[in-house]
Parts: C-alpha cells; structure tokens; sequence
C-alpha cells in the first residue's frame, strides 16, 4: 500500500529496488549555526548555482574536512566529501583567483582520475593543511572576525586564519529506515547501511529474493557510482520479470545424512527454532 499526500493505493509488484539514498549531518561543532559565514558544502553549492554575489567578494575561504566523519560515534569515510570540498576551492580560485583558500583535512581521498583534481588545486595556489582527531581546529566567532586556528603540520606551529567563509563538510549519514528493513527481511549495518548479499558477487542485490539496493542508501557514494549500481540493480530485477508472469518458489529445508551425522548434538542444542532433534 503506498501513501501520496494523503491518497492511499494498492500496488502489485514483482519486485522492489530500495533506494532510500542519505542526507547531509547537521554540524554541532565549529559554531555552526552561530554566524551566517559558517555553512555546508550543500550551502556552498546552493551559492554557486545561485550565482550569489558574496562570493566575488571574497578575501578568503577554509574548508574543513571530516565533519562528523572518521570518529566513534561515525566511524566510516563519506568518500565524496574531499573530492566535493576541492571541487568548490577550483571553482573559487577561478572566481578570484587572488582568493586565498585553505583545506583542513585529516586525510584527502580523491581516489582514481579525481586525484588530478586535487593536483590542479594545487596549482592554483589552495593550501592544504593537515590535522588530527586529538587536535582539531578551532573555531572563534568574534563581532566582525572569524578566526580558524588550527597547528600546521610542517612547522608544528599554532597558526591562526581570518577566514570570510568557513564550509564545513558534514558527514553523509543513512536514514536508518528499519521499518523498510524488517518489512523486506534485508539487513542494516552498524552504521544503518543497507548490507548487500555479496560485495563482489551480488552487488546490487539482497540475499532476500526479488529485492534489490542501489545509492547512498547502501554506502556514501558519488554520483556516477550511484547511476552504475542503479542499472545494475535493474539489470538483475529485468532477469526476474522477463521470465515470465510469476514464479513459484519454495522455502528451504535443511535435512540430516545420517550416514555422516556423528550424533554430537550440537545442532539440537543451538538452533533457535528446535528444528533438529535426536531420532532414537
């Protein structure tokens, strides 16, 4: 039964493609919230597409990276966040090339042909500046002044940056839908992932027959990697809804050889249903 603004209606189907996809974490650190200068990556890109004045105006602009990522409480990389942060620090050194740009990372991941990328930033002057999880930068929101101070990993040295423009780039985090989860039988990680049947053998599928996952809802993952599951995922569920009208399964009986039974119990004692038992 499917709900739309309020309309409920019944629907048939063979079967079913989650792709529940994630969204960006909300920061509650580095004074987001605090101060209009302090924005996402999301936020950033909603000025790019708007064209928006401020930012020709612009002296100078830091990036920070791994925001609510890589940590106890969230301990997985977004993968898309490094290459997504590089991506807007081209695009303002462009704008103004006299701009002075800043990166704070732990790590950069700009994996496969995304690493030229990181190697134009670099030659249009953005500064990266590494930092660790026991000494992150900081933040101070003062009346007119926006200071990031953060220790430069070459000179070991507290250095301290007038930034117009603090972006923060916040970890992608599941929707945790364990409702859809229990209703499919497919199951959810730590981290509230969808888990796939195999990560090299069944990519796309669950080992619940006739449900399939793609996207962000499976792992963080950038676009183009999102539209090549997304066809597989089709792919596989256009094997089982080309056969024909319907198809006819039966559960799965497990059954003893006595033959190779040694009679040790294990399997009476273990089994949550009492499925085996010991014949006399």
């Amino acid at each position: 039964t499917l709900s739309t603004s309020g309309q409920e209606s019944s629907l048939d189907y063979g079967v079913a493609v989650l792709a529940t996809g994630a969204k960006g974490l909300e920061p509650s650190e580095y004074e987001y919230g605090s101060d209009d200068r302090i924005i996402t990556s999301l936020d950033l890109d909603k000025m790019f597409i708007d064209n928006d004045p401020k930012l020709e105006s612009l002296g100078s602009a830091v990036f920070i990276q791994c925001v609510g990522s890589r940590q106890a409480d969230r301990p997985y990389c977004s993968r898309v966040c490094c290459t997504h942060s590089v991506d807007n620090a081209i695009e303002l050194k462009k704008k103004n090339p006299r701009m002075s740009v800043y990166i704070l990372y732990r790590d950069i991941r700009t994996y496969g042909e995304r690493e030229l990328l990181y190697k134009e930033a670099r030659e249009l002057g953005v500064i990266f500046i590494r930092y660790d999880l026991e000494n992150k930068p900081k933040v101070t929101v003062n009346e007119n002044e926006l200071l990031v101070t953060v220790t430069d990993h070459v000179l070991n040295q507290p250095m301290e940056i007038q930034a117009d423009l603090l972006t923060l780039a916040s970890a992608i985090i599941p929707r945790k839908d364990e409702k859809l989860a229990n209703f499919y039988k497919v199951p959810l990680n730590d981290d509230g992932f969808f888990v796939e049947k195999h990560a090299k053998l069944g990519p796309a599928e669950f080992a619940t027959s006739g449900v399939f996952v793609c996207g962000s809802g499976h792992y963080p993952k950038p676009v183009n990697e999102a539209i090549t599951q997304g066809r597989a995922a089709a792919a596989r569920a256009l094997t089982l809804l080309a056969k024909k009208d319907s198809l006819f399964t039966s559960g799965t009986i497990a059954t003893v050889e006595t033959a190779k039974c040694s009679e040790c119990g294990v399997c009476v004692s273990i089994c949550p249903y009492s499925a085996p038992y010991m014949s006399t």
